[in-house]
């Protein structure tokens, strides 16, 4: 029997290459009426607010964050911003190559695959779009149960929906917004996913009191699975 009967993925840095924002948002903030620049700023800024979805919908937030920028932008605009948000979240995500191999290799061995995502509204919305979606019998969304990592809820929820209890599952990250150690603190063992193009990705709160094992790639998760020795 496997060491780990499920495994929990982060989805940005994880199942996609290292995140980094490309000209397309650039759209996003011209029909705000601002500067990409200031755009940036508020939206990492606030990020844990959005992701957490105590702002509202799509629309509710975007509103929000113009509020922030201090410009207020025709309703038609609002929602041509949202659309173009949408499209330039997913113009960035490019999922890893050994994703959808590594995700079927789980499921042939029977093992359960989970998603635990800090995410705003677009992921939720594309994801089922994408090859890895059908590989993954939970997804969790910190916009939907509104909370965010290290919040142990997310984990949890995870391994509920498997039917396997924390101890028997194990969390891959590359350890932003601290999701290592709180998947530690669940009950769940952790490894951090430190694959070469992750050197630019966008990284929002930093695991640093991760000590544990770590990765250079996804397919190194099956070598995970295999029953630890007796001595």
């Amino acid at each position: 029997m496997p060491r780990f009967q499920a495994v929990l993925f982060d989805f940005f840095g994880t199942l996609t290459r290292g995140a980094q924002r490309g000209a397309a948002h650039i759209a996003t903030a011209e029909l705000l009426g601002c500067s990409a620049d200031a755009l940036m700023e508020v939206l990492d800024s606030s990020f844990y607010e959005r992701a957490s979805g105590s702002l509202g919908d799509a629309e509710a937030t975007m509103r929000w964050v113009c509020a922030r920028l201090g410009v207020r932008p025709s309703d038609a605009a609002v929602r041509a911003a949202v659309a173009s948000r949408h499209l330039a979240v997913r113009a960035d995500t490019r999922l890893r190559a050994e994703a959808v191999p590594v995700l079927a290799a789980l499921r042939h061995r029977g093992v359960g695959t989970g998603l635990v995502s800090d995410c705003t509204h677009e992921l939720p919305a594309f994801l089922p779009q994408l090859a890895v979606a059908p590989l993954l019998d939970a997804q969790i969304f910190s916009v939907r149960l509104g909370r965010c990592k290290p919040d142990p809820e997310l984990y949890l929820a995870a391994c509920y929906r498997l039917g396997r209890a924390p101890a028997d599952c194990l969390y891959v990250g590359d350890g932003d917004s601290q999701e290592l150690t709180g998947a530690e603190r669940a009950g769940l063992s952790a490894v951090r996913l430190a694959a070469p193009d992750l050197a630019g990705h966008v990284v929002l709160n930093a695991d640093l009191g991760f000590d544990g094992p770590s990765l250079t790639s996804l397919t190194g998760v099956l070598d995970l699975l295999d029953p630890v020795p007796v001595a």
